[in-house]
C-alpha cells in the first residue's frame, strides 16, 4: 500500500487537512473578535457549504470527463489565493462580513471541483481501499488533533491572519503533492452517440437512484446535517469561546481529531462483513458531541464526549467510503462520489445558517440538546433499512 504514489497522496491529504482543522478556530475567534456573532460564523460557514453541495456534482462529471487529478490542482491553487487574501484582511484589521462570505463561496466551489477527484485517486494509488482509507483518516485525524491546538496557540500568540497565512500554505503543498502523482493512464470511456454533460449527469443520477442503500443514507444524514451537524460548530463556538477562550475550543476540536483517529483506526483493525450496520451503531456516539455543549459540562467533560463522538464518527465514514469506492464501478465513480458528498452536505448550509435565529428563539443550549436527540434517531433509522443493514462488504474492499 505505500507505494511513492500513495505517500504523495496520503501527505496532500493530511497536510491540507491540517489546514482544514485550523480554520474554523480561526474564523470564529477573528469573527468574534470584531464584534461579530454566532449567527454571523454560522453565515460565512453556510456560504462555503453551500457553494460546496451546489457544485460538487458539476465537478464530478469534470473529473469523469477530463482529468480528476489536475481539477483537485486547480482547485488547490485557487485556495492558496483566497486564503492569503484573508490572512491580509486580518493582518491589515480591514475585516468585513461580506469579504469573508465572498471568500467562502469561493472556498466552496473550488472544493467542490477538488472533492469528486479524491474516490478515484484513492483507488488508483492504492490496492487495499479500506486500509487506505483508514490509514488516511488516521492521519487526517492526527492533523485535527493538532490542528485547532495549534491555531488556537497561533491566534494567541499572534493573530488570526497568521493562521489563513499557514492555511494557505497547506493546500500549496497538497498541490505539489498532486503535481508529482504518477499515475497510470485510465482505460478510455466508451464512446457514446450523445456525450454531452447533461447525459453524463443524468447518468450519475440514474446510477446513484438505482442504489437503495446509497440515497436511503444519504435522505437520513440531510436530516442529520440540519439538525445536529450544521448548528454544532457555530453554536459551539458561541458557547465555549466567550466563557472559556479561543484556546478551549481549540481543545475540544483537538478532542474531536483524536476520537476520529482512534476511530479510523479501529475501522483498519475491525473490518465487519456488514459495514454499514456496524458503522450505523458507532454513530449512537455522535449524539454525546452536542449534548456535552448542551448540558454545560466542564471542558474535561466536554473534550471526552467529544471524542468518543469522533471514535463514532470516524468508524462510520472509513466503513462508508470504503462501502462507495468498492461498489461503485471506476468509469462512473467521480459523478457518483459526488452525488452522495452533495446529498451528505447539501443541509449544512441550512443547519448553519438556521443555527443563529433557533438559538435566539429556543436558547443555543436547547438546540444542541435537541440535536443530539436527532443523532440517536438517525443511527436507529439506518439499522432499521434491511438495503443499508445488509449490504455485504465487496471483495475488493
Amino acid at each position: 500500500m505505500w507505494s511513492p504514489n500513495f505517500r504523495l497522496y496520503f501527505t496532500a491529504r493530511t497536510v491540507a487537512m491540517l489546514g482544514d482543522t485550523m480554520l474554523p478556530v480561526a474564523l470564529s475567534a477573528g469573527l468574534l473578535t470584531y464584534g461579530y456573532s454566532a449567527g454571523d460564523i454560522g453565515l460565512v460557514m453556510a456560504a462555503a457549504t453551500a457553494c460546496f453541495a451546489g457544485f460538487v456534482i458539476f465537478g464530478g462529471v469534470f473529473a469523469d470527463r477530463f482529468n480528476a487529478r489536475a481539477l483537485m490542482i486547480g482547485a488547490d491553487s485557487v485556495r492558496v489565493c483566497t486564503q492569503s487574501l484573508a490572512a491580509v484582511l486580518f493582518l491589515t484589521h480591514h475585516v468585513r462580513l461580506w469579504e469573508m462570505v465572498a471568500i467562502a463561496v469561493v472556498n466552496g466551489t473550488a472544493a467542490a471541483m477538488f472533492q469528486p477527484g479524491v474516490a478515484s485517486t484513492l483507488v488508483r494509488v492504492a490496492t487495499d481501499v479500506q486500509g487506505a482509507n483508514g490509514v488516511t483518516r488516521t492521519a487526517e485525524s492526527t492533523a485535527g488533533l493538532l490542528g485547532p491546538a495549534f491555531a488556537g496557540l497561533l491566534i494567541g500568540l499572534t493573530s488570526p491572519g497568521v493562521v489563513f497565512l499557514v492555511h494557505a500554505s497547506t493546500y500549496a503543498t497538497s498541490a505539489l503533492c498532486l503535481v508529482l502523482l504518477r499515475l497510470a493512464p485510465q482505460a478510455p470511456r466508451v464512446a457514446r452517440a450523445v456525450n454531452s454533460f447533461r447525459t453524463d449527469l443524468a447518468e450519475g443520477w440514474r446510477e446513484f437512484r438505482a442504489r437503495t442503500w446509497m440515497w436511503s443514507v444519504i435522505v437520513v444524514w440531510m436530516v442529520f446535517m440540519v439538525c445536529t451537524t450544521g448548528p454544532y460548530t457555530p453554536l459551539s463556538a458561541g458557547e465555549i469561546i466567550p466563557a472559556h477562550g479561543a484556546g478551549a475550543y481549540g481543545l475540544v476540536n483537538s478532542a474531536l481529531g483524536g476520537g476520529t483517529a482512534v476511530g479510523a483506526l479501529v475501522a483498519i483493525r475491525l473490518r465487519a462483513q456488514r459495514q454499514l450496520r456496524a458503522g450505523s451503531i458507532a454513530l449512537f456516539l455522535t449524539a454525546l458531541m452536542p449534548l456535552s455543549v448542551g448540558l454545560g459540562l466542564p471542558i474535561a467533560a466536554v473534550c471526552g464526549c467529544v471524542f468518543a463522538a469522533g471514535v463514532g464518527s470516524a468508524y462510520w465514514g472509513v466503513n462508508w467510503a470504503t462501502s462507495v469506492q468498492t461498489h461503485v464501478p471506476g468509469d462512473i465513480l467521480n459523478r457518483i462520489h459526488a452525488y452522495e458528498v452533495a446529498g451528505s452536505v447539501a443541509m449544512v448550509p441550512v443547519g448553519q445558517a438556521l443555527a443563529g435565529p433557533a438559538a435566539a428563539a429556543f436558547g443555543a443550549r436547547h438546540v444542541l440538546l435537541a440535536g443530539s436527540c436527532v443523532a440517536v434517531a438517525v443511527a436507529t433509522t439506518l439499522l432499521s433499512l434491511p438495503a443499508v443493514r445488509n449490504l455485504r462488504r465487496a471483495p475488493s474492499a
